[in-house]
């Protein structure tokens, strides 16, 4: 079997993908609330010769091969939207409030051409692929609830790998590059602080305790960690996004809300910036006769990228679809001026697989601005070149049948 014969096979699927995404895309859900995209997703499995099952709160899972010894391969397509309002002039708009702004009707889709060619090649397969189809990606939530119910159980799962299509790319549709081996996206901690305060007139400050002017002082103090108590090697970034507080000009409030978000890209660093934002914030606030209380939401740890699988994603993906498409992180930083290294600010809740079997993460080029798609991820007018849907669902299949071949 060839390289070449893969990506022929997903080109005969184009019109099947580019009618699965939009079905996917005009009926975006978000969350764990995916009645029509599971539903769709799973009787179009069923179609291929799959028995799907449920795993989760909203997760599928199905497994082909087995026939032959050999290891276990998953592939993840993550199937929720955001809840933005569509402003992309497309035919297939979203019937709902909700948009698929991150092309994860894509990944579907893809993984949706990848099941089909799988099932061609079901005999010769050596060992087994499990298809991961996850919910609740964009508040990362939905690998975690599916690594609970034994997503990497029965069969036991030996390594993993996952596609995201990225909008406003300088690169032709289908270029896919692979993630250098380390962490290639940061971990993401959601926080709320909340300031107590004692209300009182505005013309009276001193029979009050001002939870504005604490939480002013709070803002300021956070950024200091990252530029006084961090080393030059450790990169963060701390944001404040929200501040709530009063609701009268000439009154001082009881409390004030904040909210905001960690990225770091080693847990150390991760740990150490939750545990002095927790101090820093409620020392401050006690300097102004204030109470500071932090809470920590929903996070997800770094993705770790296999140095084995990242060298053998990216020579599967040369001999796929030729050295002009395919290229590793490092490559594309040394023909980058700059020579800065290429990671991504944006977290994937795939990194609790990562933390659990060796991982590899795909970037594919879904967009070229020069061609009518210059905007990016989240954007409400954001659109993604359907083009790249072949060649996703080759590189699925691809990496996974190769991969298992090499174990023997």
């Amino acid at each position: 079997m060839e390289s070449r014969d893969i990506l022929q096979e997903a080109k005969e699927l184009e019109e099947i993908l580019v009618r699965n995404r939009r079905f996917l895309h005009t009926h975006a859900e978000t969350g764990f609330d995916l009645r029509d995209t599971k539903e769709y997703v799973k009787q179009e499995l069923i179609r291929l010769g799959y028995e799907p099952k449920d795993c989760g709160r909203a997760g599928l899972v199905a497994t082909i091969g087995g026939k032959q010894p050999g290891k276990v391969f998953l592939l993840r397509a993550d199937m929720d939207a955001l809840p933005i309002k569509e402003e992309a002039e497309v035919d297939f708009s979203s019937e709902t409030e909700n948009m698929h702004a991150c092309g994860h009707d894509m990944h579907t889709a893809m993984l949706l051409g990848a099941a089909a060619i799988l099932k061609k090649h079901e005999e010769e397969m050596k060992g087994t692929v499990k298809l991961m189809f996850q919910p609740a990606e964009e508040i990362f939530e939905g690998s975690k609830d599916m690594l609970k119910n034994g997503l990497l159980e029965n069969p036991k799962v030996d390594a993993a790998m996952m596609i995201h299509v990225m909008a406003g790319m300088p690169f032709p549709a289908g270029t896919v590059i692979v993630s250098n081996p380390g962490v290639s996206a940061p971990a993401a901690d959601y926080f709320e602080i909340k300031v107590q305060g004692k209300g009182c007139h505005g013309s009276m400050p001193n029979t009050g305790v001002d939870p504005l002017n604490a939480a002013a002082h709070i803002l300021l103090a956070i950024q200091e960690i990252q530029t006084r108590e961090l080393a030059i090697s450790e990169s963060a970034v701390v944001t404040i996004g929200t501040m709530h507080g009063g609701v009268a000009a000439n009154v001082i409030p009881d409390t004030v809300t904040m909210g905001g978000s960690i990225r770091t890209y080693d847990e150390e660093t991760r740990s150490f910036l939750k545990k002095r934002l927790t101090e820093v914030a409620g020392g401050t606030a006690q300097v102004f006769r204030a109470k500071a209380e932090v809470s920590f939401g929903n996070g997800c740890p770094t993705l770790v990228n296999d140095k084995e699988l990242a060298e053998a994603g990216l020579r599967y993906a040369k001999e796929l679809l030729g050295e002009q498409k395919a290229f590793s992180a490092a490559q594309l930083s040394a023909m980058d001026s700059s020579g800065k290294a290429s990671k991504s600010g944006g977290s994937e809740d795939f990194a609790y697989v990562s933390q659990e079997v060796p991982s590899i993460m795909f970037a594919l080029a879904a967009g070229q601005p020069e061609k009518g798609y210059p905007y990016p991820q989240h954007h409400p007018k954001v659109k993604f070149d359907e083009e790249a849907l072949v060649y996703g669902a080759a590189l699925h299949a691809n990496m996974a049948l190769r991969w298992l071949a090499e174990q023997e």
